[in-house]
């Protein structure tokens, strides 16, 4: 009985972070340069409650088939949470600095402790110092 129950609250808790990526997609929808997510989920482990057979002679002539092995789940948990890559729509800005990538690419960005990163996100502006930077 126990175990079902605990079958139970792993489902609940993997559909709990299921919720809240679904909540964070919409939460950023609006948001320039956001890339929903999707979550995937796996099966914690089984035991097994019954071994296979080979198919065999029953002593009395007859060959009997083999029977499958049988096995119990115990719940399911988080396998991935994954970035979903796609091209969103275009916006005109009429901003002479912004850029919109059209395909596959990255904008390389560099920060002040010179890190580089990269990203697609085109909302790019001069600072005080005339410098090409993003937002």
């Amino acid at each position: 009985m126990m175990k079902a129950l605990y079958s139970g609250v792993s489902g609940m808790r993997s559909h709990q972070t299921k919720m809240d990526v679904i909540g964070n997609n919409i939460a950023n929808v609006n948001t320039n340069g956001y890339k929903s997510q999707r979550t995937t989920f796996r099966d914690v482990y089984y035991q097994q409650i019954k071994s296979p057979t080979n198919p065999g002679d029953d002593g009395a002539g007859t060959v009997r088939g083999g029977t499958n092995s049988a096995q119990v789940g115990y719940g399911a948990q988080v396998g991935s949470i994954d970035t979903i890559h796609t091209l969103s729509g275009y916006t005109p800005t009429n901003k002479q600095t912004d850029v919109y990538i059209n395909g596959e690419g990255y904008i390389k960005v560099q920060t002040p402790n010179k890190d580089t990163f990269y990203t697609r996100m085109g909302a790019l502006s001069f600072d005080q110092d005339g410098n090409l930077v993003d937002i």
